[in-house]
């Protein structure tokens, strides 16, 4: 089959088409004929290198979501799944392929309405999103700012906080164009990337969900209130500087905090149920999905440079 590997880490230059043998179902496991593969920000983290340490080596073919059909299922798994299409998570690589593996815990089935290409837009952006409100305890009145609000993370944040009664939703985002975007999807005030501007937007922010990081981390302490909590959930401007904790301490008498969250930290059952049902309101309309482009396999790195230009509003999905 064809898929996408890393030859060398860094530029996207790097993505080679290969030809690689078929995988098999292992036990607990199903084989899915992609219809769609979803292009993340963790796929940038990776192929940029930044997460060699977890053992990631050339020939690693990206892709951490997909969806499709399922063709064949490996020993303990329930024959049914044959010829179902389903939402997978194949973990931190493996999808960008014209077949992948994923355990049956990891598989969701398709609502009726729901395309595959909305399904990798929604499927793990969606539960970060829902989550990452969570772990900052979010509650009803208080006001938000998502930083970097044009990813499929960030989309869907912004319709979350919205639906779930903010005082306010403030973005950062590169253009009035963008913005605008971002206003239709809920948010009330739409700053640029540095969190200035906005005219009459709040002077302060009970919650922060980042999708950045990068140098630039620390000077979001400044746009939190008393008791404000900034979750960052996503590297796609690189690591923050190592002394980004000194800003909060500078402001000690703000009782600020700070966490990162993955949805590595969520359990499973809880996951399946979110996502089922963001799936179910997306297919009912009432939460929104953007996909950027659809791109073919062959042309990931062309998505990885689209992404690395920060010029995706969305989600990039890839077809076999």
């Amino acid at each position: 089959m064809k898929a996408v590997a890393i030859q060398a880490f860094g530029d996207p230059e790097g993505l080679t088409v290969v030809d690689l043998p078929a995988p098999a179902p292992a036990a607990g496991q199903v084989l899915i004929a992609n219809e769609a593969i979803g292009v993340g920000g963790v796929d940038v983290v990776i192929r940029n290198g930044l997460l060699g340490e977890h053992g990631f080596r050339e020939g690693h073919v990206l892709g951490s979501e997909v969806a499709g059909t399922v063709t064949a299922v490996g020993e303990g798994v329930d024959a049914s799944w044959v010829g179902r299409r389903v939402w997978a998570f194949t973990g931190l690589g493996g999808g960008y392929a014209e077949r992948a593996v994923a355990p049956v815990e990891e598989i969701l089935p398709l609502p009726e309405k729901l395309s595959a290409d909305d399904a990798v837009t929604l499927g793990s952006s969606g539960v970060v999103a829902h989550f990452a409100l969570a772990h900052a305890h979010f509650a009803p009145g208080e006001s938000v700012l998502v930083r970097g609000a044009a990813g499929s993370i960030g989309i869907t944040a912004v319709q979350l906080a919205a639906q779930g009664g903010a005082g306010a939703v403030a973005v950062t985002t590169s253009s009035a164009e963008r913005g605008d975007r971002l206003r239709e999807l809920g948010a009330t005030h739409v700053l640029d990337r540095s969190g200035e501007g906005g005219g009459d937007a709040p002077a302060g922010y009970d919650v922060l969900i980042d999708i950045v990081a990068g140098a630039d981390l620390p000077s979001f302490f400044d746009r939190l209130n008393p008791n404000g909590r900034m979750v960052t959930v996503g590297a796609v401007g690189g690591w923050p500087p190592a002394d980004f904790g000194m800003k909060m301490i500078a402001a000690f008498q703000k009782s600020l905090s700070f966490a990162v969250f993955s949805a590595d930290s969520v359990t499973g059952p809880d996951r399946r149920a979110v996502r089922a049902e963001q799936f179910a309101a997306a297919n009912r309309g009432e939460l929104r999905t953007v996909v950027h482009e659809v791109l073919p396999l062959a042309q990931a790195g062309s998505a990885h440079r689209k992404m690395d230009a920060g010029e995706v509003f969305g989600r990039i999905v890839l077809t076999p």
